[in-house]
């Protein structure tokens, strides 16, 4: 072909690429605008409501905050939930930071307490001691914290306790989980959506190459994601450093534990499915082939028995594998801890295995809309009737999950999970709301006239027949393949009549031969080809019903990748029951005696050595019988001789008292007087009243408040 024949045909052929490339462009750049604001709205969840810890400390003896009157023998925690604590994993540091704790965790809890303690060193001083700890809850995230108490009285201390219920990783560590957690649900979405829709909806979409991608991707990237959570568990729960990664003991412990065993399962789990995806874009798409293309009843008899075996061995293991797969989350999070976990467990599955089959379907669809072939309306009505059946399941188990780890309408509205729960549900029902228009528009898909079905079934026939024609050309590897393959060639000896120059070629080559240039034939091929392909794209583009639907299918796929991530938040979430019942704990801690009442009234008798300070400890503090203890001392710290110490207690509000308190001086001790079996009737704000008298004439009353609890 002469260049001045050559390139009109070539503007030609690039406009008409352009103009089919234009809309998926469109579409690509709206995708993409969608996807990264769910992204952004994924990072503003988390920074509203941070992933807390799943296990949460209810209370521990020593009380946080509170002061005992002498050193304890040993420390004790009680937990919302089970946990794992390894030799050391609670720390008793004293005044100065010195570690006072014999490193031992015992487990002492009884019947559904959770409880873990450990033995202190013998008489310890006084002072303000801390306590730091580090578990892992039963579904499989770590927790942190610390609190203080003291011996005596509190006192000054240089320990720098860390930020209580904090995550014990932290940092680069604790995104990367997140992020690989996150993977690791998409992956197990597209790639179980993906081969249902095939095996459900629509056997042809076996040999798209779109659906065909789409489902080999998510096998790698939960495979890919399950690897790395498993690299990084070690230091997701204990160390937080990205080095320790590759620290091959930390693996074998992460192994022996049940996350690290379900990571391992599932990676096994995957290794099955890759022989489940081999065989479905396989043998089965060929068999679905031969089904189009044979002419014989014999053989499309044979093909039949062969497609239903392979379709029921496709079915039976590919539910085992998607189940034993959605099971391995059940085993290691939520499910697996809390109350009826041997009815979680099987619901959490059920949850799993609905939301792949409606979202990973979803994908499947857009696929083909976008990206061809189109599918029947026999196919989009299964996917209508399967999303349906799954948005069913999906109420029923989300409704006994919800109240499973929400328990309550105020944890519902007054916690992290239960606002992210509200999200989700919101997110579902817009789902919802678009796929009904997306059904609008599989009824007008379905509902096509006679002559539309008649043209269908011929253009059918001819890809099947060029599909046919096509299959001895050498190294052809697809049906779609080869049909561009023989348009090419096609072409070559052919030219189109329209195609300015065309004729003068052709008589100046002779009917029945090929051009003279074999690389201009093959450039008319490549040309000719690209002219085709977007011819047919622009069919596709102009069909109204496949475009709505397209536009719609689009729409929710979106919203699904914004759910999608909300739910992997809720997987990083303190459950509603658990925050609302440490709320009560910290409640009822509040409401109980924190440990004696420590009260200073300076004096100044006017005498002699009069000046000093009165200090008197109440214990335990509290409505009911006390003790107390009060000391004289100079302001230099020493002891003060007084002749007399007398302390009354008046509560104005209830207009009690005064109420005397028999003080006698302890022997052997100066400044020194001791009061038992005091009797405060009820909580309040007392006034008290202390006199001191240094000699026969100096003498002096001074008042303050102590609020009994």
């Amino acid at each position: 072909m002469p260049p001045t024949t050559r390139a009109p045909f070539r503007t030609a052929v690039r406009s008409a690429v352009r103009r089919s490339r234009a809309p998926r462009s469109a579409a690509s750049r709206v995708l993409l605008a969608l996807v990264t604001g769910a992204v952004a709205l994924l990072g503003v969840l988390a920074a509203a409501g941070p992933a807390g810890a799943h296990a949460a400390l209810t209370g521990s003896d020593p009380a946080e905050g509170s002061v005992v009157r002498g050193a304890p023998r040993q420390v004790t925690l009680d937990f919302s939930e089970g946990v794992a604590m390894s030799d050391g994993a609670i720390r008793v540091l004293d005044p100065r930071g010195k570690r006072v704790d014999t490193r031992k965790v015992r487990d002492t809890g009884t019947g559904s307490k959770v409880r873990r303690a450990v033995s202190l060193e013998p008489d310890l001083g006084k002072g303000t001691y801390t306590v730091a700890w580090q578990a892992v809850s039963a579904d499989s995230h770590p927790v942190s914290g610390a609190f203080t108490f003291s011996v005596g009285k509190p006192s000054k201390t240089s320990v720098a306790p860390p930020q209580q219920d904090g995550n014990a990783g932290g940092g680069s560590v604790e995104t990367l989980y997140g992020f690989g957690r996150y993977a690791a649900y998409a992956g197990f979405v597209l790639l179980v959506g993906g081969a249902a829709f095939v095996l459900l909806c629509s056997p042809r979409a076996a040999s798209s190459r779109a659906v065909q991608r789409l489902t080999v991707t998510g096998w790698s990237v939960l495979a890919a994601s399950t690897l790395a959570l498993l690299l990084l568990r070690g230091p997701y729960t204990g160390s937080g450093q990205l080095a320790d990664v590759v620290e091959l003991g930390g693996l074998k412990d992460v192994v022996a534990t049940k996350p690290g065993a379900a990571l391992v399962a599932r990676l096994l789990l995957l290794a099955a499915a890759a022989l489940f995806v081999s065989v479905l874009f396989g043998a089965y798409a060929r068999r679905e082939e031969e089904d189009v293309e044979s002419a014989d009843p014999t053989e499309r008899e044979e093909a039949d028995r062969q497609r239903r075996d392979l379709f029921f061995g496709l079915s039976i293991g590919g539910t085992v594998v998607a189940a034993g797969l959605a099971a391995t989350w059940a085993m290691a999070e939520h499910a697996s801890t809390g109350i009826q976990t041997g009815l979680a467990m099987p619901v959490d599955v059920l949850h799993l295995l609905a939301v792949a089959l409606w979202l990973g379907g979803l994908a499947a669809l857009f696929c083909l809309l976008r990206w061809g072939p189109a599918p029947s309306g026999t196919a989009v009505r299964r996917f209508s009737r399967l999303a349906f059946t799954c948005v069913t399941v999906l109420a029923a188990t989300g409704l006994y999950q919800s109240w499973r780890q929400v328990g309550s309408w105020s944890a519902l509205t007054g916690t992290s999970y239960g606002q992210l729960l509200i999200v989700k549900v919101v997110l579902v029902t817009a789902l919802v709301s678009v796929g009904w228009f997306s059904r609008r528009w599989t009824t007008r898909l379905t509902d096509v006239p006679a002559e539309a079905g008649k043209a269908g079934k011929s253009s059918a026939s001819e890809r099947a027949g060029s599909a046919a024609r096509t299959a001895a050309v050498p190294g052809s590897r697809s049906p779609e393949r080869a049909t561009v393959r023989t348009s090419a060639q096609d072409s070559t000896k052919a030219p189109a009549r329209d195609e300015p120059g065309a004729s003068a070629q052709r008589d100046a080559e002779g009917p029945g031969r090929e051009p003279a240039d074999p690389v201009r034939a093959a450039q008319l091929a490549r040309q000719r080809a690209a002219a085709e392909a977007a011819r047919r794209r622009q069919e596709r583009e102009a069909d109204p019903q496949r475009s709505g639907l397209r536009r719609s299918v689009l729409t929710e796929a979106t919203v699904a990748v914004v759910l999608l991530a909300v739910t992997t938040l809720l997987t990083g979430t303190e459950p509603g029951r658990t925050e609302e019942r440490v709320r009560q704990a910290d409640s009822a801690a509040q409401n109980e005696p924190t440990g004696p009442v420590d009260v200073k009234v300076p004096f100044d008798t006017g005498g002699p050595d009069g000046k000093g300070t009165a200090e008197l400890e109440i214990d335990p503090g509290t409505s009911g019988e006390n003790a107390l203890e009060l000391r004289t001392t100079s302001p230099s710290g020493k002891p003060v001789e007084a002749r007399e110490v007398k302390a009354t207690f008046t509560l104005p509000a209830k207009d009690l008292g005064p109420l005397p308190a028999p003080l006698k001086p302890v022997k052997g001790e100066k400044g020194h007087w001791k009061a038992a079996g005091l009797q405060l009737p009820m909580a309040g704000k007392w006034k008290v009243a202390i006199t001191v008298r240094t000699s026969d004439i100096d003498q002096v009353t001074e008042t303050t408040t102590a609020t009994i609890g």
